[in-house]
């Protein structure tokens, strides 16, 4: 399907939703005749429960951007973990950073974080259970026992604080059952693919103690293999455990504790080359996408673990109190082989340490009249680490008079402190007002210590390129201000002003001898968004639409950018720089909508348009605005999914879905290297479900059907003659078994 292809499709439903608004409009009585007629839920689309703002409210009644996916409709859509939600969310980039499995990247709106080092924050926030995990590591979480998945589009800087001026993905993992419950699920697919999921929870008889188990170990043989050593990259070997224990003694309080680990032994995955390296071009570029000649040993392992205590006490029929203790860590072992060669021209080995702990307060108020809300207490206390070895140049005929061996090593240390309050007064029962401010204080101590060594042992140290302590202090005010209006039932707007920040800090890789400015303090980033939204439903809720148009405000832009520098011999010096850029404005459509035409059929799908443009681009005190684009935000992207079921005499039901997602072109890294630009493309899927009785059922899955070829991320480091790209998955065909009970 091309490009005008989707653009007609996008159209019919547009055109589609535009008449439906008409109908209900001009034909009320008859609209409202129709529904007293018809069997109740006959063509209903499910209603779904969200938290975004920190208290239960439908999907449909909350005046903010926000996707939500139930555990139905991630098992019916094949979503296995997070970046499966690519082409389900409006303005959504997320894969696995460069050779990981498990560490994410993610942009939302054009803004987003795609350097995974203990420096350097990411700018979409990820939540556990409402725990925050400050580090990517690890954060490619698996899609097992889960409630349901939001994703809050824009800064969420009131309720959520820094770090999520893109937004917030947030997972919901299952609450614990009263009574006996569970699930096992088996998995076979191509590509070597072994998966086992399986969760069991239950309570006393009484329900005072609850409990839950869940448990996912996936495995696969990955996409290509190492040539020089035959090994594969890119396997998969991943293992996932969450455990919950409940005490419910009354209906007034309750205590849960849960523990979560993540333990990922899998091979890196490989990066294509995609030219001949200038320092060893008798090496032709492979014609596999995930085939590599790397001399580096295969190592890519992750461990990820945390544990939370929530404490939930309605104090009267007006408030309630919650709290959440959390801490958390991560530790990583990486190999990164940049240039993919035998040789050593660019090969790197990553070690990442952290550990956090978070506690939040929140009151929630509501007496059924005319003001309700939250506010809340938070505080963050944080620590990430790490030990990067660089070895450049390092082979024949450069060695050893062009080797170059480096070290990046430090710490960063986090203090935050925060206040919030979010509340909604309803001023009519058609308008209402949300108001709501977050105060955050902060200190990031950060250690840096870089040095160049004389060998590979990384033992005798010849120079000091940064060995410095400092800190930044941050202290920001996110306000934000909502006004909706209820014109019918079905038809909600909003108009929104809101403002987020990211944190500043240091950059990891300063060389203070080289580039001085690159050991000065990196400023916040800030976002203020201004937003018009809608949230409709028509005929009886068969049809739902949900709009939102903003114009983002972002400024000093971090950016991470690999440069060069020149060396007293003569040749280039890798750097990577970490800096503020300028200015840039944001603008964008989103749509969501979804259709149930008929009784068992259901037409979705979504769109985005983003306009994106640097204001102000400083580089050498020259304003290169005009010459530069944001990275992973194509100007189009949507998808488009066509479902219908077929009840059976049995009580079971067979069900199939088509899916078709579509992006136009997107540079996935600062350097805006036309090498790894990823023009415009679309994936197709399928998959049909078989529901045989209540406790078993049968999925067939496919991705990318078409075996298409797409870029994720890339390396574009010219000081090295390195130009490659990590590509998305090829074909994938699962069939699994369900049994719950």
């Amino acid at each position: 399907m091309k490009r005008t292809h989707l653009s007609l499709a996008i159209g019919l439903a547009v055109g589609l939703s535009c008449l439906a608004s008409a109908q209900a409009q001009d034909a009320p009585q008859n609209s409202s005749s129709a529904t007293a007629a018809k069997p109740a839920d006959a063509k209903q689309l499910e209603g779904v429960k969200v938290t975004a703002r920190k208290r239960e409210e439908t999907l449909q009644d909350v005046p903010i951007a926000v996707s939500a996916f139930t555990a139905q409709t991630l098992f019916d859509q094949n979503v296995q973990n997070l970046s499966d939600l690519q082409g389900k969310v409006p303005s959504l980039q997320i894969y696995a950073a460069r050779g990981s499995n498990t560490t994410l990247t993610a942009y939302l709106r054009g803004i987003g974080q795609a350097d995974p080092t203990w420096g350097f924050d990411p700018a979409v926030g990820i939540y556990l259970d409402d725990v925050y995990m400050a580090r990517p590591q690890g954060t490619m979480l698996d899609v097992f026992d889960v409630n349901r998945i939001e994703v809050l589009r824009g800064p969420q800087g009131t309720l959520y604080g820094k770090n999520t001026i893109g937004g917030a993905i947030k997972y919901v993992s299952n609450p614990l059952p009263t009574q006996t419950q569970g699930s096992l699920e088996g998995t076979v697919g191509t590509h070597g693919e072994k998966d086992i999921k399986g969760a069991i929870g239950g309570a006393t008889s009484d329900g005072v103690w609850r409990g839950r188990i869940a448990y996912a170990s996936e495995h696969n043989d990955g996409y290509g293999k190492d040539l020089l050593t035959d090994s594969r990259n890119g396997n998969k070997n991943s293992n996932a455990a969450r455990a919950s224990l409940g005490f419910f003694p009354s209906s007034d309080f309750n205590a849960e504790l849960s523990v979560d680990g993540l333990r990922d032994n899998s091979n890196p995955r490989g990066a294509k080359m995609l030219t001949p390296n200038s320092f060893d071009p008798g090496y032709a570029p492979l014609s596999s996408d995930y085939d590599t000649r790397s001399g580096m040993a295969q190592l890519n392992h992750t461990t990820l673990w945390g544990t939370a205590l929530t404490l939930n006490w309605i104090v009267s029929q007006d408030w309630t109190l919650k709290s959440i203790s959390a801490y958390r860590g991560s530790s990583t072992d990486s190999n990164i082989d940049f240039d993919t060669l035998p040789q050593a021209i660019a090969d790197v080995n990553a070690v990442y340490k952290d550990h956090q702990f978070s506690q939040e307060f929140q009151a929630n108020y509501d007496n059924g009249g005319a003001v309700h809300g939250v506010f809340g207490l938070y505080y963050f206390d944080g620590t990430a680490k790490g030990e990067i070895h660089n070895i450049f140049l390092g082979s024949p005929p450069y060695y050893p008079l062009y080797s170059q061996y480096g070290s990046t090593g430090g710490s960063i240390g986090t203090k935050s402190y925060a206040g919030y309050g979010d509340f909604t007064w309803d001023l009519s029962p058609q308008w209402s007002l949300d108001v709501g401010l977050r105060y955050t204080s902060e200190k990031k101590s950060a250690v840096i210590q870089n040095y160049a060594f004389s060998d590979a042992t990384f033992s005798t140290p010849i120079a000091t390129l940064a060995d410095f302590s400092g800190s930044h202090i941050s202290h920001n005010a996110s306000p934000k201000v909502s006004l909706d209006y209820a014109a019918t039932d079905q038809i909600k707007l909003y108009a929104s002003f809101s403002q987020g920040f990211h944190s500043g800090g240091y950059n990891i890789r300063a060389n203070c001898s080289a580039i001085p400015e690159s050991c000065r303090p990196i400023a916040d980033e800030k976002v203020t968004s201004y937003e018009l939204g809608s949230k409709m439903s028509f005929f009886d809720d068969s049809l739902m639409m949900n709009t939102a148009f903003f114009h983002n405000v972002y400024s000093n832009i971090q950016l991470s950018v690999f440069t060069s520098y020149t060396l007293a011999n003569g040749t280039q010096g890798f750097f990577g720089d970490f800096t503020n850029a300028g200015k840039g404005h944001i603008d964008g459509w989103e749509e969501e909508f979804a259709w149930t035409p008929a009784e068992n059929w259901t037409f979705s799908g979504n769109w985005a348009y983003l306009h994106t443009k640097y204001t102000d681009f400083e580089s050498g005190g020259v304003n290169i605005a005009d010459t530069q684009r944001f990275t992973n935000a194509p100007k189009w992207s949507g998808g488009l999914n066509l479902e219908h079921s077929i009840p059976l005499d049995n009580g079971g039901t067979i069900s199939g879905r088509i899916n078709y997602t579509y992006q136009t072109g997107v540079y996935p890294e600062t350097t805006l290297s036309p090498l790894i630009y990823q023009s415009g493309y679309g994936l197709w899927n399928a998959g049909i479900i078989w529901q045989i009785d209540k406790p078993w059922t049968l999925s067939l899955q496919g991705t990318n059907l078409a075996n298409k070829s797409y870029r994720t991320t890339g390396y574009n480091i010219a000081a090295l003659g390195i130009v490659t790209g990590f590509y998305g998955p090829p074909r994938m065909v699962t069939l699994s078994a369900r049994y719950t009970f």
